[in-house]
């Protein structure tokens, strides 16, 4: 299903199934009950840059896990550093509790202190009590670097744009490409950005959904494959290559409806490595990898009148833990495609010119390889 922000199709509008396990309602980390999405993208200026004042190509994207106060109620939740070259905020108090409080957000790299203070404005805003009759939220903010289209140093994400990011966010169709968080991001060479994607388990292994959401920009060109086919090195000389110094970043969510703890959700973070590799990277020495996964059936509550808590898990001696991560490795694969596929190109700063992945040629090599069933919408 096609979001309503680019007309530009998803990767299974084409015919490209990643996988054997089918897709969600929406294909989106929203087919996980009671996960939530919102962006604010800020697009101004265009010409030479001004550092500090334009042009401007950057925003900020917030993944809410339920609906609920996500402070009282937190979920079961794990970080994954695949390569560290970068910062996810509060890591520390996650691998120590295993739970993540409050919005997930993910921004640029010069973006994140603002964004993480905006974060506390907003759950003081939602919490008489927090701060006074109880401890402060450790936000969580992820970060990569937008800085070849966007005037990073004028670190344009307010306070108003998280509010708009969490305030926006609803369940159903994920906006992707060049939006929030993912607006100045790039991918293989390509326009990059927010991609989104889910698998649903069968009947017989608990119908657990599994959904995944990226802001991609990493990759070279030569090394992009697109379901195992070498694209990348077929488009190497389709426009002007991007020469940047830097190997890019990452960020991969992973969400899920089965009962898993913070321990059986790093494993699933991992899992998102392979997901990663599949469309062509090995993860470069200056690329922030991260992978943040959690669960939304096992919260939680910050205050308990128990001094025990019964919680269910997956067993892992059984083909279930394997088929969920089955589930994460093909959902994260065909999000970093349907980033690419819905990005459309963008001008950024200097007037430099970043080019969306040509639709028709994509096909046209995929089908040259033999994948027949892949058309135009």
């Amino acid at each position: 299903m096609s979001n309503d922000f680019s007309n530009r199709p998803r990767a299974r509008d084409l015919g490209i199934n990643i996988g054997i396990l089918s897709p969600g309602q929406y294909n989106a980390i929203t087919d996980v009950r009671g996960v939530r999405v919102g962006h604010s993208t800020i697009i101004q200026g265009k010409g030479a840059l001004v550092p500090g004042e334009g042009p401007i190509r950057t925003g900020v994207t917030a993944i809410l896990p339920h609906g609920d106060d996500l402070f009282l109620e937190k979920v079961t939740g794990a970080v994954v550093c695949i390569n560290g070259f970068g910062e996810v905020t509060n890591t520390q108090q996650i691998d120590e509790l295993g739970v993540l409080e409050g919005p997930l957000m993910i921004t640029n790299t010069m973006n994140v202190p603002r964004v993480a203070d905006a974060v506390m404005d907003w759950a003081f805003d939602h919490s008489a009590a927090m701060g006074i009759t109880t401890w402060g939220i450790s936000p969580i903010v992820a970060e990569t670097s937008d800085s070849y289209l966007n005037d990073i140093r004028g670190r344009h994400v307010t306070k108003a744009h998280v509010y708009e990011a969490i305030d926006s966010a609803r369940d159903g169709i994920v906006t992707e490409g060049a939006v929030g968080g993912g607006t100045g991001m790039i991918c293989y060479e390509f326009k990059g950005g927010i991609g989104t994607a889910s698998r649903v388990l069968p009947d017989e292994l608990g119908h657990y959904t599994v959904g995944a959401l990226v802001q991609s920009n990493f990759g070279s060109r030569h090394k992009l494959r697109i379901d195992g086919v070498p694209v990348g090195r077929a488009l190497i000389d389709y426009d002007e290559r991007v020469q940047r110094e830097s190997q890019g970043s990452v960020i991969v969510v992973i969400a899920t409806d089965a009962p898993m703890s913070s321990r059986q959700l790093r494993r699933m973070g991992t899992r998102a490595t392979f997901g990663l590799a599949r469309t062509g990277t090995q993860g470069g020495n200056t690329s922030g990898d991260f992978a943040i996964a959690f669960s939304t059936t096992r919260n939680r509550p910050h205050h308990s009148t128990s001094h025990t808590l019964e919680l269910n898990q997956v067993v892992e001696d059984t083909q279930l833990i394997n088929s969920l991560f089955d589930a994460v490795v093909e959902a994260t694969e065909e999000a970093v495609l349907n980033s690419l596929f819905k990005a459309e190109t963008m001008i950024g700063r200097d007037n430099r010119i970043i080019y969306a992945l040509p639709i028709q040629e994509t096909v046209e090599i995929m089908n040259r390889y033999g994948h027949a069933d892949v058309h135009l919408p």
